[in-house]
């Protein structure tokens, strides 16, 4: 996934190159529950896979529910399921049933 939109990124830099009046479609935000010192893993990551964030929100364990409320994002993918049962609106959200919190779920099935 984050392939492709690191692919859509640079199309889109070609297209801003080509034409400076171009209006990004494409924005991308990171909103997690983590903070300080593991933002360096995730900046780290990101710039590994060739993408780049138009926001970052490090929360520090606060609930996600006021920032995606303020972004309206078109979709919201997380890793863990309870953080799917928001206040957060009609927000299309996915689960991404890998990493640490889902360790136990993986070897259950």
């Amino acid at each position: 996934m984050f392939r492709k939109l690191s692919h859509l990124q640079k199309l889109e830099d070609q297209a801003l190159t080509d034409d400076p009046a171009y209006k990004r479609i494409l924005r991308t935000a990171i909103v997690t529950a983590r903070n300080a010192p593991s933002h360096e893993r995730v900046i780290t990551t990101l710039e590994h896979w060739g993408v780049d964030a138009n926001e970052v929100f490090f929360l520090g364990g606060m609930k996600k529910d006021r920032i995606l409320n303020v972004l309206k994002p078109h979709m919201f993918f997380d890793d863990q399921r309870f953080h799917l049962e928001s206040d957060a609106g009609d927000i299309p959200m996915v689960h991404i049933p890998f990493g640490v919190a889902n360790v136990a779920s993986h070897t259950l099935l």
